[in-house]
C-alpha cells in the first residue's frame, strides 16, 4: 500500500502525541533554569544531547558561538530548517516563552526524524540559535553560511494573539556620544562646552522628527553617560538609542537622519559628536505566506485558529528577520495567555509554563513537523514557496 503525505501528516500527529510529557519535561526544565544571551551553556547542552542521543550529526560551537549548534539528519537537498531559541531575559526569565520554543523545534525534528518517509531523501536541520533577545545570533548564523543548503526555516512563538503572521520591525541600536569642553560652572562658564546640553538637544531634536516619521519608526533613547559632578561642565556625553521601523530601507532612512540630527547639534552647540552602531541589526520579518499557510492549517487541526495580525500592530524585532532575507521562512504567534497581557513580564513567565502552554507546545511541534513534511515532500511547495520569496526579493 503506498503511503500518502496525509499518512505520514497522521503519523506525525501520533508521534508528537507519545512524546508529549518529554517534551514538556525539556520545556520545564529549559523554564527552571534559565540562562542570558551567549550563556546558554546549559541549555544548549541539553537540546544538543537529546538531538545526538536521536543519532543527529551534531556541531557546537557554530558561528564562533560556544552556545549556537546545528544537528543534521540526513544529507540531501531539500531541507528544512527548525529553529530553537532557548536564551531568558535577565530578571524575568522565560518570560518571552523561548523555553517553548526550544522544545517545539526539538520536538519537530525528533518526530521528522522518527517517522517513516516523513523526510523522503531531503534532510531536516535542527538549528540552535543563541541570543535573541540581544546580540542576534541568527545574523552571525546567516552571514556564516548556516542557511546556504535550507530550503526553508521554520518556527513558532508563544505570545498573546493568535496570529499566522509575524509583523517584526527591523531594528537596530546606535551609540551617540558628543566631546565638549570642561570648565568651572561659575567661575570660568564661558570656557566650557557643555556635551550633557548637546546630548539634551538631541534629544529634543529627535522628538520632534519622530512626529514626522512613518508608520512602525520610532526612536528611543536612553542616556548612558551625562558627566561626573555638578560643578564641572561634561565634556563627555553619550546616549544609547534603539532605533526600529517597518522595513530595512526605512531604518537605513532613519540612520541616516539620526546621523544628520547628531552633526547638526554638534554645529550648534560647538561639540564634536560620534555616531555609531552598538548591536547586530535585525532585518524586518519577510513572511512566507506559503509555509505560513500550511502552518495555519496543520495548527486548526488542534482548534487553534490563527488570523492576520492586527493592521499597524508590530510585535518588535527579531533576528529571524535575517534568516528570512535568505530562505522562506515562518514565525507564527500562538496564544499562552490573553491578548490583555504582554510578553516581557514576570505573568507571560508564569504562563510559558501553564497548562495551556503545554497544549500549545503540542499542537505547534505538530504543526512544525507537518509543514516541515510538506517542504519536503511536495516539490510543488517548495517551488512555489521559493518562488514567491525570490519575487518579494527583488529577483
Amino acid at each position: 500500500m503506498t503511503r500518502t503525505v496525509d499518512d505520514v501528516h497522521r503519523e506525525i500527529g501520533e508521534e508528537v502525541d507519545g512524546r508529549a510529557d518529554a517534551l514538556w519535561d525539556v520545556a520545564l526544565r529549559l523554564h527552571a533554569d534559565p540562562e542570558y544571551a551567549f550563556a546558554e551553556h546549559r541549555a544548549a547542552a541539553l537540546l544538543s544531547g537529546e538531538l545526538e542521543r536521536a543519532g543527529f550529526e551534531v556541531e557546537r560551537g557554530v558561528a564562533g558561538m560556544p552556545t549556537a549548534f546545528t544537528a543534521r539528519s540526513g544529507g540531501h537537498r531539500p531541507a528544512v530548517a527548525l529553529l530553537l531559541e532557548y536564551d531568558a531575559l535577565p530578571g524575568l526569565g522565560h518570560a518571552c516563552g523561548h523555553n517553548l520554543i526550544a522544545a517545539a523545534g526539538l520536538g519537530a525534528a525528533l518526530v521528522l526524524r522518527a517517522v517513516p518517509g516523513a523526510t523522503g531523501a531531503g534532510s531536516v536541520l535542527a538549528v540552535g540559535t543563541p541570543a535573541e533577545e540581544g546580540g542576534g545570533g541568527k545574523a552571525a548564523e546567516v552571514e556564516t553560511g548556516v542557511f546556504d543548503e535550507v530550503d526553508a526555516a521554520l518556527m513558532f512563538h508563544p505570545g498573546v494573539h493568535d496570529w499566522a503572521r509575524a509583523p517584526l520591525t527591523a531594528q537596530v541600536q546606535y551609540r551617540v556620544a558628543f566631546h565638549g569642553r570642561a570648565a568651572h560652572p561659575t567661575g570660568s562658564p564661558t570656557e566650557g562646552i557643555d556635551a550633557l546640553a548637546a546630548l539634551v538637544e538631541l534629544f529634543n531634536v529627535l522628538a520632534v522628527l519622530g512626529r514626522r516619521l512613518p508608520e512602525g519608526s520610532h526612536v528611543q533613547g536612553i542616556v548612558t553617560h551625562g558627566g561626573t559632578a555638578t560643578n564641572i561642565v561634561p565634556e563627555y556625553a553619550e546616549g544609547l538609542f534603539g532605533l526600529r521601523a517597518a522595513t530595512t530601507g526605512a531604518l537605513e532612512d532613519l540612520t541616516d537622519r539620526l546621523r544628520v540630527c547628531a552633526d547638526g547639534v554638534a554645529r550648534a552647540t560647538g561639540t564634536t559628536a560620534e555616531v555609531e552602531r552598538a548591536t547586530v541589526r535585525y532585518e524586518h520579518f519577510r513572511d512566507s505566506a506559503v509555509l505560513s499557510e500550511r502552518f495555519a492549517a496543520h495548527l486548526s487541526r488542534s482548534g487553534i485558529a490563527l488570523t492576520p495580525p492586527a493592521p499597524g500592530v508590530y510585535l518588535g524585532s527579531s533576528d529571524i528577520g535575517n534568516v528570512s532575507t535568505r530562505v522562506p521562512a515562518i514565525h507564527p504567534f500562538v496564544a499562552v495567555m490573553g491578548a490583555d497581557g504582554s510578553d516581557h513580564t514576570p505573568e507571560f513567565a508564569a504562563a510559558a509554563a501553564s497548562p495551556r502552554a503545554r497544549e500549545v507546545l503540542v499542537a505547534a511541534t505538530r504543526a512544525l513537523a507537518c509543514t516541515a513534511a510538506d517542504v519536503l515532500l511536495r516539490p510543488e511547495v517548495r517551488q512555489e514557496a521559493w518562488a514567491r520569496h525570490r519575487e518579494e526579493r527583488g529577483g
